[in-house]
């Protein structure tokens, strides 16, 4: 089948089995334009993946004997794929109303593109903001507050405009969620693949900056839908080392693409916000115990208590799967 593939869709599982057969079956039945080969790298999980996926004509299982992180375990998939085009997608995924074939599409119709993405929904079909990304800036990351967005979706510190617009015109954009990624096989290689330094979160927003640097343009076909659940593997981890693996991620892009300074920056500005939550929290505990009761109200704490620790130097960054799983067994 190797010579008629026209995309090769990569699927990385860590103990997201029962996610990936039904990602799979989803594309199998709204994907029907495009020849296409789905291989799926089990990232050292060992949660019966290949199992449940023996007998699947169109999937290529790869079992890697190491945790590589998101983005290695993508590069280590991308070595066994044959198509022009590579679609990275994620487990927790659900195609909707031929998206990939509408995507494939969209994509070999857009001059320069970098990478493509399209719009993620929710599991209630709200739409998922984090598609459409801004470069991290220290101030942007700061104010990134749920509120905030409520209030003042269409803020140009989000750079979220390609959201609202439902052009069949893919818009363009700064950068595009992991979640969902469509680039040519050699413009990826071009780039270097995903950055391994980024072992969990912020490797989406490296590879989009370093294909805009490239002269591409990264794009976003708002017409094209895709389920995304959410939390597919990261449900495997406590939220509290979640939360600093994202803040190390975050720290990362910023020194490499702005500067030390821009990196110190955002610390100071995490430190900032954290003690200020705190301090908040604090004050609202007997309000916020009687309305949402003591679980809640412990878990925000502790997770600013982490940040406020990781921002002045005193909680370790996961840099590491070896790391990852001493803290999850600690």
């Amino acid at each position: 089948m190797s010579h008629q593939t026209q995309l090769s869709i990569v699927i990385v599982n860590w103990n997201s089995a029962e996610y990936v057969q039904t990602c799979i079956e989803s594309i199998v039945t709204e994907t029907k334009a495009v020849k296409y080969e789905i291989v799926v790298v089990d990232n050292a999980s060992f949660d019966s993946c290949g199992e449940r996926l023996q007998g699947s004509p169109d999937v290529i299982f790869v079992q890697s004997q190491e945790n590589l992180g998101f983005g290695g375990a993508n590069n280590f998939g991308v070595q066994r794929t044959s198509g022009e085009v590579l679609l990275f997608l994620n487990p927790d995924t659900e195609v909707l109303n031929g998206a990939i074939d509408r995507l494939f599409d969209r994509f070999q119709h857009t001059a320069k593109v970098g990478i493509l993405g399209c719009r993620l929904l929710n599991t209630d079909r709200s739409v998922q903001t984090s598609c459409v990304q801004a470069y991290p800036t220290a101030i942007n990351q700061i104010l990134d507050i749920q509120i905030l967005r409520q209030m003042v979706p269409q803020w140009q510190l989000w750079r979220t405009d390609a959201l609202f617009s439902r052009s069949d015109v893919p818009a363009e954009v700064e950068a595009i969620s992991g979640a969902c990624m469509m680039v040519r096989r050699d413009v990826f290689q071009q780039l270097g693949g995903f950055t391994p330094a980024f072992f969990m979160y912020g490797e989406d927003i490296d590879l989009c900056a370093k294909a805009r640097h490239a002269g591409l343009r990264n794009t976003f076909a708002g017409d094209c839908e895709i389920v995304h659940h959410g939390g597919g593997s990261s449900r495997k981890i406590p939220s509290t080392l979640s939360v600093l693996m994202m803040c190390r991620a975050i720290a990362l892009v910023l020194r490499r693409w702005q500067g030390p300074s821009a990196s110190i920056a955002y610390r100071v500005g995490l430190t900032i916000s954290a003690c200020a939550r705190l301090f908040i929290l604090a004050l609202a505990g007997p309000v916020w115990l009687c309305a949402d009761g003591y679980t809640s109200w412990i878990g925000t704490t502790r997770k600013w208590l982490a940040i406020l620790g990781w921002a002045v130097g005193l909680n370790r960054p996961v840099t590491s799967a070896a790391q990852m799983t001493a803290d999850l067994k600690g």
